[in-house]
């Protein structure tokens, strides 16, 4: 269990990293802010201390996106990705045994959800979801296929750049986070209403993962590093839904 657990040991977030509640032009949030001031209250104990998450729960191809939904000896379709990354407590030390749970679109930009709207194809083999637990040393990896970007109703040209959702727990719940990670490169990165609601363009960046071609593996996948840190004033930007203190 990291050391920053305990009464008062949590440093208070930068909000100035973070996407307010409400941004504009990230038409959503118009509806889903909260009209009233936040209110800031201690943690708790079981906030402090839980959850714990043994090897067990996962099974053999949990971290395998690209065979963990495909039927028999099949791969999901698409350039093949290996994301990889260490995640950090807000001292910059590894977290080790935190949940990594991954959700995102196929290679066609299309998600596996009753209410998807993109006539994109869907890929047979492919569910889009995974999970993974960080080593002694904060570490994980997981295998998938690059997503794509797809449109969405946010305006008349409105398009979301290539990207994969991650939700963590930390050693406690107090170090809970839900964020997006984008590819280094995507010109739609800048362009991208969600993006733009984050106030600092190193926010940002934090949220970029960078080709790492030492991790890549010859004649079968490229590989993305991102470093993902859970608290303190360099706490890896949240989505504009905030969850914790």
């Amino acid at each position: 269990m990291s050391s920053d657990t305990g009464p008062g040991a949590y440093i208070p977030r930068d909000r100035g990293r973070h996407p307010p509640a409400l941004a504009p032009e990230y038409r959503s949030s118009r509806l889903r802010s909260p009209r009233q001031a936040l209110l800031s209250l201690p943690t708790t104990l079981s906030e402090e201390t839980g959850p714990v998450f043994g090897h067990s729960v996962l099974g053999p191809r949990d971290s395998d996106l690209i065979h963990n939904y495909a039927a028999g000896d099949a791969s999901a379709i698409g350039p093949r990705i290996l994301v990889h990354g260490q995640v950090r407590d807000q001292s910059g030390r590894g977290v080790p045994g935190a949940l990594v749970e991954v959700w995102q679109a196929n290679a066609g930009g299309r998600y596996r959800h009753r209410n998807e709207g993109y006539l994109a194809p869907l890929d047979p083999n492919f569910g889009g979801c995974g999970r993974c637990l960080t080593d002694a040393r904060g570490y994980y990896r997981f295998s998938s296929v690059q997503p794509a970007p797809y449109p969405w109703p946010n305006g008349p040209n409105s398009w979301r750049p290539a990207h994969i959702h991650f939700s963590l727990f930390g050693p406690a719940f107090a170090q809970r986070l839900i964020t997006q990670m984008y590819f280094e490169g995507d010109p739609l990165i800048w362009l991208c209403p969600i993006v733009n609601a984050i106030p600092r363009r190193d926010a940002v960046e934090a949220l970029i993962a960078r080709l790492d071609m030492d991790a890549t593996i010859p004649m079968d996948r490229l590989a993305w590093r991102f470093d993902i840190t859970l608290r303190g004033r360099g706490q890896t930007p949240f989505e504009n839904r905030p969850e914790g203190l």
